[in-house]
């Protein structure tokens, strides 16, 4: 039997062939020849309601729907772990860094989602362009207003998708229309929290903007969410800039760093996903280690906006990688894996294709708590997968020609790869793309 590309089609029983590629641990890094990667070619991955319940050389039998993509590879389905919805209007924005960015294109942009029907279109459109990526979970910032969270849940849940977001914090240092108070913020993130957290695949991060945007009475009130339900996310901004790093100083003088600004109101903990990094001291990379957090590495955004070079290698805590879109130039993962690369090359270091792919899967989803569901391609697993050719125009088919390795062939394609390599998008087992 064939399986058809009707959207949102998915037999109760089916079985998908391809190069099956994913992660059983951490590569250590520069590791070429790596034994946490599990890597089986020309092989099916049998999938029922939605869950991956095997993986086999030979072919099933005819009781079961088949989706032949033999010589493509297959891989999870990305996990973008710090992004915002609604920075697709500034992509591309040129010539200042970070502080001057928000102001002159960020938040004119996030004003106009005060409106519900923008919130809506917008919501479809980011979500949309995500699983044209390759992208089939992530952690997204929103904006200031209730309604567009509401908007992103809404339609992340009409796709089957895991999605992590939640109202955005912001009650001073931002302009009209894009601040909130802590007692009305306080009242919509509860309300959001009983009407979506733990719905179908959503969860809800209490999200601050970043510590300059919040008031200290404000960070105390996200804070007192965090704790009065361990199960919450937080997600915010830290040390991605140096101007950055000062004005906060400023800000909180009590406060021995940027990231200790976060740890008083009680931010830090395994369920933590915050921004960028680059400026952190010893002590900082210690607490994030002792909290379980993580930091979201966002190569493109970081190049683009001229914030600094993330010390990878250095991180004894938590790493996953993100495309921070706006200020990155692109949701593709790929993409944002080859910028990961120049990164490590100006700090004089080397990121291999098995470090970068598993901050896109399965170290994403490790210190998300969702290793169990998302991140892989094992039996139990929920079938987000993607499809995706090994090359795609004459310079890329070329090069993937006279690979003599599995590393050089996989570096190779991220390196000439994009969201024009995938050939198919499957979340909980349905097609999307």
């Amino acid at each position: 039997m064939s399986f058809t590309n009707q959207e949102n089609f998915a037999p109760p029983r089916w079985a998908l062939r391809g190069d099956l590629l994913d992660f059983t641990a951490a590569p250590a890094w520069g590791d070429i020849e790596s034994p946490a990667v599990r890597f089986d070619r020309d092989h099916w991955l049998l999938i029922e309601h939605g869950r991956i319940v095997g993986r086999q050389a030979e072919a099933p039998d005819e009781s079961w729907v088949r989706k032949d993509h033999a010589g493509q590879l297959v891989l999870p389905g990305f996990i973008d772990t710090h992004v915002h919805c609604p920075q697709l209007d500034v992509i591309g924005s040129y010539g200042t860094e970070l502080l001057d960015w928000l102001k002159r294109y960020t938040f004119p942009a996030e004003c106009a989602f005060a409106d519900p029907a923008r919130s809506r279109a917008g919501a479809e459109t980011f979500l949309d362009a995500l699983l044209a990526s390759g992208t089939t979970s992530a952690v997204v910032f929103p904006t200031v207003h209730k309604v567009s969270a509401e908007a992103l849940f809404d339609a992340a849940a009409a796709r089957g998708m895991r999605l992590i977001t939640g109202k955005v914090l912001m009650d001073r240092h931002a302009p009209d229309g894009l601040r909130d108070d802590v007692t009305q913020a306080e009242r919509d993130c509860v309300d959001l929290i009983q009407r979506f957290h733990g719905r179908e695949r959503l969860a809800y991060a209490v999200t601050v903007r970043f510590a300059p945007t919040s008031t200290p009475a404000q960070l105390a009130m996200a804070g007192g969410l965090c704790r009065a339900d361990a199960s919450l996310y937080m997600q915010t901004h830290v040390a991605e800039n140096r101007a950055e790093v000062a004005w906060v100083a400023e800000l909180f003088p009590e406060a021995r760093s940027y990231l200790d600004v976060y740890e008083q109101a009680g931010l830090l903990h395994e369920r933590a996903v915050l921004a960028h990094g680059i400026w952190l001291d010893p002590a900082d990379k210690r607490l994030l280690a002792e909290r379980g957090a993580q930091i979201a590495h966002c190569p493109s955004s970081n190049l683009f906006l001229g914030s600094g070079l993330f010390d990878w290698p250095d991180a004894a805590f938590n790493v996953s990688l993100a495309s921070d879109v706006g200020g990155g130039t692109t949701l593709s993962l790929p993409r944002n894996m080859l910028d990961a690369y120049k990164v490590q090359a100006l700090r004089g270091q080397r990121l291999t294709a098995w470090t970068a792919l598993h901050g896109a899967t399965r170290a994403a989803a490790q210190a998300l708590q969702l290793g169990d569901e998302i991140g892989g391609l094992s039996v139990g697993q929920t079938a987000d997968l993607c499809v995706w050719d090994w090359a795609r125009g004459p310079v890329a088919q070329a090069r993937d020609a006279v690979v003599k390795e599995l590393h050089e062939r996989v570096f190779a394609w991220m390196t000439l790869s994009d969201e024009r390599n995938l050939a198919a998008c499957y979340v909980a087992g349905r097609q999307r793309v």
